[in-house]
């Protein structure tokens, strides 16, 4: 491995902490509640209610949310970078369908953060504000993006997971750490600083894979996953 192909693996080993703390920090200072697209009048005003008292917070979880998941379609990039012969081609697999669905995360609570504080914001009169956030949420674009994103947060992991397992490039603990990690991190809403807690084995399972991609950039092209294998964590 030359050095510039060392650097950019290193680089993408970046992306995996960056994550964690991006992701936990957005649903930690999100107003509870506010996770959430507006499927009908009621739970838009509810939403506006909330939204106008903490706009500012609420434009900071979104963009620290948006970021998070950005850098999450590169990170899945990123753990394939670990995964060679058995495995490979199902990591492959999981890495575009995590990637792709990251993103449509991007486009979802795109609808769900900046569009609710804006309308929270407006000056428009309550049931104006309610409408335009029932016809955003509810639209066919809307349930394109969330439909791909909600199936895909759950079944990459999973997938990815296997991969690691099956390559055995790291601890077969740390597959299964990262698998139920990423399940319960996508599953938290916006409750509070409690979240973090909930959230530590997501932290745990990127950071300890970001150092396993971090130390396979040192080392020798020939046999990479005997010499990972026998890495101590």
């Amino acid at each position: 491995m030359d050095n510039a192909a060392r650097t950019r693996q290193r680089v993408l080993a970046v992306f995996l902490p960056i994550t964690a703390v991006l992701y936990i920090s957005g649903e930690a200072v999100s107003p509870k509640g506010t996770d959430a697209l507006a499927t009908d009048t009621a739970s838009a005003l509810k939403l506006l209610a909330v939204a106008a008292k903490y706009p500012a917070q609420l434009y900071a979880a979104g963009g620290l949310v948006l970021v998070a998941l950005a850098c999450l379609a590169v990170s899945y990039a990123a753990i394939t970078t670990l995964v060679r012969n058995r495995g490979a081609a199902l990591a492959t697999v999981a890495a575009l369908l995590g990637g792709l669905g990251a993103l449509s995360g991007v486009v979802t609570n795109g609808l769900a953060y900046p569009n609710l504080a804006a309308a929270a914001t407006a000056h428009l009169a309550p049931a104006a504000a309610a409408q335009f956030m029932v016809t955003s949420s509810n639209s066919a674009f809307a349930h394109v993006f969330t439909y791909f994103y909600a199936g895909s947060e759950y079944l990459a992991p999973v997938l990815m997971g296997l991969a690691l397992w099956l390559s055995r490039s790291v601890p077969r603990w740390l597959a299964v750490l990262f698998v139920i990690g990423v399940e319960i991190a996508s599953s938290q809403g916006s409750s509070g600083i409690i979240v973090i807690l909930w959230m530590l084995p997501f932290a745990a399972a990127l950071i300890l894979l970001a150092a396993r991609i971090w130390q396979a950039a040192a080392l020798p092209a020939s046999e990479p996953q005997k010499e990972l294998a026998g890495m101590p964590v």
